[in-house]
């Protein structure tokens, strides 16, 4: 076997650690990174985990001490992240950046729709058995996404006079959108939960990508001129793209009490 091998390839290592913080249990996910020159601890906020990162020649007993001294610093870090809102009746979820409460209707037909309550408040409402609420709205929210995006990317490509071979929705944590250079985009599902203006420039940010496959000025320039308003929905995202995630999210993970 090659020293490389050696060195990245330990298949009995396990995949988490756990840390014990003021009576509470904390999950650590490890990875190797060959390019690691220490022990390292970051929050994936998408994700709610605490990643750490090994280096190559590093111990999985040294990462068990490094993370269980940053226990203070790990569970400071998970307490500030936004609180998860389930999918489940009388949760409040933006829907297109508009506060909407989820309401479950289980002798009505149908599956999701939106209304206005005799108040004027906006309701989303979800048919069905009470096991089915967070999938029914999960499955909606990425239909309208898809939609959405759909018709923004088409809109910008059809400026730009690029063809589009295919739009992909997912639940990716990492970024917004992506673009193949095949010509696929990809974005994730829960821009749906953020204002128009929002998913308008992510799509216009992807289209861009099928003429310049990179993040030059002339790039740049190229978005502005399908989106004008490029700062403002940069400013929107660091503020508030974290939060996204948190909706449909349960219980945080890897906390728990002993």
């Amino acid at each position: 076997m090659s020293l490389r091998a050696l060195l990245y390839r330990r298949p009995s290592e396990p995949s988490t650690v756990a840390v014990v913080f003021d009576q509470a249990v904390y999950l650590v996910r490890m990875r190797r990174h060959r390019q690691a020159r220490r022990y390292t601890l970051r929050i994936d906020a998408a994700a709610r985990e605490v990643v750490l990162t090994i280096p190559p020649r590093g111990s999985v007993k040294e990462a068990k001490e490094f993370a269980q001294k940053h226990g203070g610093w790990i569970a400071a870090r998970l307490k500030r992240l936004p609180k998860a809102t389930p999918f489940a009746d009388g949760s409040d979820v933006p829907l297109r950046g508009m506060p909407h409460r989820i309401t479950h209707r289980r002798g009505e037909r149908g599956t999701v729709w939106t209304e206005l309550s005799a108040r004027g408040d906006r309701l989303l409402c979800v048919a069905g058995e009470p096991a089915h609420v967070n999938r029914r709205i999960i499955d909606f929210l990425k239909r309208e996404a898809a939609r959405d995006l759909a018709v923004a990317s088409r809109r910008c490509a059809s400026a730009l006079g690029v063809p589009i071979k295919r739009i992909c929705v997912r639940d990716q944590t990492s970024r917004w959108g992506s673009c193949s250079n095949t010509g696929v985009l990809s974005f994730s599902w829960r821009l749906i939960l953020a204002p128009s203006f929002v998913l308008d420039y992510l799509a216009a940010h992807e289209v861009c990508h099928l003429v310049e496959l990179n993040h030059s000025p002339r790039f740049w320039r190229l978005v502005e001129r399908l989106y004008p308003d490029v700062e403002r929905a940069k400013a929107w995202l660091d503020v508030y793209g974290t939060d996204l995630h948190r909706y449909g999210l349960s219980l945080p993970r890897g906390a728990s009490n002993i």
